[in-house]
């Protein structure tokens, strides 16, 4: 059975049970269902006849003595295959979508995007600022607001851990592409020696849901509160505003120290709880599938080495398309727009190659 028989079927059994509305209790989730299915299905139609109408230009091309006729189908044939071509890429984009982020009409605009400095000590700490920079300069570029929610300074200004949300302009779109390690190759400010350091920084990057899309038992939660350490001044230090929140199924530890008030920062843990729940059940849905395909790329539940910045050489590399950009101070400047078109461009070729639609 193709993809698209599948989605057929499926979309049978969604409106059987649309059809019976005293057996529906989740009329929102059901209704997100149908119109994603509903996209694919009338493009699946438009396919439908464009093969009809070509089929019955080749009878007419294989069995007609009449030559004006024959040219004529001819004609047409060549305008419907490139239109069956173009609906047939259409196609696989959606049902790619659909695969790969099935709760899509449940995201906000808005992302959270998480960096904590890895192998390489205060070095690795500079980078993740570095890393921060760049993603604050881009999305100024793109008209997105960045708004820091929890950090975790050095001494030698990096940043042990930062998170912060990005809204506005569909960000998602454009970061998903930096979820994974990102790795340094650098001589140090303080190398007296001047040897080449390498150090990493991993970058997370969560759609966040619509509020409420995700359901939080309050029992499966503990809620820890203390003095915020971060920016604010003495005025967040007189009172335990800060919060750590530990989802006791996951294991997952949030927390949020930004805010003015315990509340507002408890509102800001449980937005970034929601995320990482949902990136949760989405990273399990994905390892079940992988005995049947590879990872794509760009996908935000990745964890290895993406890119590497080397100073040296003034080039960046991303690894999972093989290839460099020597224009490393431009990127480190927010100019991710080379970078983006490429894994975009890469994305869509592996959609191509890998999605059956006959």
């Amino acid at each position: 059975m193709s993809n698209l028989e599948k989605i057929q079927k499926e979309y049978n059994e969604l409106m059987e049970k649309l059809s019976q509305p005293e057996k529906v209790k989740d009329w929102d989730s059901l209704g997100e269902q149908k119109k994603q299915l509903e996209e694919i299905v009338e493009k699946k139609k438009e396919l439908d006849n464009i093969k009809r109408r070509i089929n019955e230009n080749s009878e007419i091309i294989k069995n007609n003595e009449d030559e004006e006729l024959t040219k004529i189908a001819k004609e047409e044939n060549e305008k419907l295959l490139k239109e069956k071509e173009d609906i047939i890429y259409k196609l696989k984009i959606l049902l790619y979508e659909k695969e790969n982020n099935p709760s899509k009409e449940s995201f906000s605009k808005n992302i959270i995007i998480e960096i904590r400095a890895g192998a390489g000590g205060d070095e690795a700490s500079i980078f993740a600022g570095n890393l921060l920079e760049m993603y604050k300069r881009f999305a100024q570029e793109k008209n997105m607001d960045v708004k820091i929610m929890d950090e975790s300074k050095t001494e030698k200004g990096g940043y042990k851990f930062v998170s912060f949300k990005m809204k506005g302009n569909s960000p998602f779109s454009l970061m998903q592409y930096e979820a994974g390690v990102h790795r340094v190759q650098r001589v140090p400010e303080t190398e007296k020696a001047g040897r080449v350091h390498t150090s990493t920084a991993s970058v997370a990057v969560l759609p966040e849901p619509v509020k409420g899309k995700v359901k939080i038992n309050p029992q499966d939660i503990d809620t820890e509160t203390c003095k915020s350490s971060g920016p604010g001044g003495q005025y967040v230090n007189k009172r335990e505003t800060a919060i750590r929140i530990i989802h006791k199924p996951t294991g997952i530890v949030v927390t949020s120290q930004n805010e003015r008030s315990l509340q507002q920062n408890k509102e800001t843990a449980l937005s970034v709880l929601e995320a990482k729940i949902l990136q949760e059940k989405q990273r399990k849905k994905q390892e079940k599938e992988e005995k049947e395909r590879k990872s794509q790329i760009g996908d935000a539940m990745r964890s290895e080495k993406i890119r590497t910045y080397n100073f040296m050489q003034n080039r960046v590399t991303d690894h999972r398309i093989e290839q460099s950009w020597y224009k490393l101070e431009e990127i480190l400047e927010g100019d991710l727009n080379d970078i983006i078109k490429a894994l975009q461009e890469a994305k869509e070729r592996e959609i191509t190659e890998k999605i059956n639609i006959e």
